[in-house]
């Protein structure tokens, strides 16, 4: 995993990451590959980021410039993700013990993904200061902002897609503009959706919640009376969702190459997600707590039941695990399976978030 720290204006953050990208001589071209429909749905959400988000446009826009590589074709990929198509496995918790808050988090992709992975810690001109966790760059799937905000997405089978903003932008725009749960819900309800999904989202004050959402609903999914905690998998939990979870091969994929794969994904839930689901619950909902960073730790790397554990043959895996203490102001990660690898402090958040040394 690469930790680099971003400092200054987008446009200027974007082209010094570009030209770094290129003096090392990556070869974009092996990563991206779009279909038709891909490209023509990443230019029309394009147009929409744009609108609702410029500063970030700006940002692909050095990337692509110091990189010399097209800006469409660079931002089209980075919209279609995780929404035309790119499904995930991970699992994502929030909870309360002793009246401070916890999350934990484990990153399930295909494993090659590992080495690609990157952990940029963001100190933004007039926005704020975040540290996050992606598989791709620029846009994000977990963070932390200074004020206290946990972002973080989980990957949902669409049964509609429209031109919009992905979850993965979603989580990098709360992040960067949001100082509160609240401000977070008020933003993605004046958000264009582009497809379905689960943003969790917590802060210092107590506040956690799942927002479940597609193009036509936001459905807002708090803890259940008696409960103490939230969790997000690969589906929607509420009834009030369940419409929009599509366990059938969608229209707009029907011509494109991904039939075969997507059956066997509904064979397997999708990475057993319910499986997952239920070891979290019944983790935070039955479990006496003495500690909670290492409970936390102890249900990303599978000891209530199935978490981070697949089989070799479906070549898939835990490639990073995260655990935010956020009342200690403390970030751990671990980079690899959690099963395997130990977690340590990521002092970033502290040193270069809180300190802005």
């Amino acid at each position: 995993m690469y930790h680099p720290r971003f400092k200054g204006s987008h446009y200027e953050i974007g082209l010094k990451f570009g030209s770094r990208l290129k003096k090392y001589r990556i070869n974009v071209d092996k990563i991206i590959k779009l279909d038709n429909f891909q490209t023509d749905f990443g230019i029309k959400s394009e147009k929409v980021l744009a609108k609702v988000f410029p500063e970030v446009c700006d940002e692909i826009r050095g990337l692509t410039d110091g990189l010399n590589y097209p800006y469409e074709k660079f931002a089209s990929w980075l919209l279609c993700m995780s929404c035309c198509y790119d499904p995930k496995g991970c699992t994502a918790f929030s909870f309360k013990h002793n009246n401070k808050i916890y999350y934990g988090r484990n990153n399930d992709l295909p494993p090659f993904l590992k080495k690609e992975s990157i952990s940029p810690v963001y100190n933004l001109n007039g926005n704020f200061s975040f540290i996050g966790t992606t598989s791709s760059m620029i846009n994000l799937e977990e963070g932390l902002n200074e004020k206290g905000l946990i972002a973080s997405m989980t990957f949902v089978f669409p049964d509609k897609i429209v031109p919009g903003i992905n979850t993965v932008f979603m989580v990098r725009y709360f992040l960067e503009k949001c100082d509160s749960v609240k401000a977070a819900v008020q933003a993605l309800q004046s958000l264009p959706v582009a497809s379905a999904g689960n943003i969790l989202l917590a802060d210092k004050s107590g506040e956690m919640l799942v927002a479940e959402f597609s193009p036509d609903k936001i459905n807002i999914r708090k803890p259940a009376k008696g409960e103490n905690f939230v969790i997000t998998v690969n589906h929607f939990t509420s009834n009030e969702m369940k419409k929009h979870y599509n366990k059938n091969m969608p229209e707009f994929l029907k011509n494109q190459k991904f039939k075969a794969e997507y059956d066997y994904l509904q064979k397997i839930d999708n990475y057993s997600a319910t499986e997952r689901y239920e070891t979290a619950y019944n983790a935070l909902k039955n479990t006496k707590i003495a500690d909670a960073v290492e409970h936390t730790k102890n249900i990303l790397s599978g000891r209530y039941g199935f978490m981070c554990r697949y089989d070799r043959e479906l070549d898939f895996d835990t490639i990073w695990a995260s655990v935010f203490d956020l009342s200690g102001n403390m970030v751990y990660r671990a980079e690899g399976n959690p099963a395997k690898v130990k977690f340590s402090e990521d002092i970033r958040y502290r040193q270069k978030i809180l300190n802005h040394d």
